[in-house]
């Protein structure tokens, strides 16, 4: 039986730190872009329902896929085990870097 792969996929969306588990991820076919699809959320137990899983399970509701900007990833792991999706508050500076181009073209000769 092959081995069934969980990745943990870390980014920054709107000052808060994401932190969802999916089947795939791949550099997709979005230049630019990290493709994150087959989310998985805990369906462990019905009688505990933790609050902050359930805000990330609510925003991605019927989301085949989505695709990621390569520089709000912080990491991507794979785990043997998922744990509890979250949103948590960004623990930064109030400095936000500029954006920095991921391709530049090279002069033309």
């Amino acid at each position: 039986m092959a081995a069934s792969h969980i990745f943990k996929v870390v980014f920054v969306n709107q000052g808060k730190v994401y932190e969802i588990y999916a089947r795939k991820v791949s550099h997709g076919s979005l230049f630019g872009f990290v493709e994150v699809e087959e989310l998985v959320f805990g369906e462990r137990s019905a009688v505990v329902v933790d609050p902050t899983e359930e805000k990330v399970k609510a925003e991605f509701e019927g989301v085949k896929r989505t695709y990621l900007p390569m520089h709000s990833v912080l990491r991507i792991d794979e785990v043997r085990q998922q744990g509890v999706s979250k949103i948590s508050n960004f623990e930064g500076s109030n400095v936000t870097p500029f954006p920095m181009p991921v391709y530049t073209p090279g002069d033309k000769k």
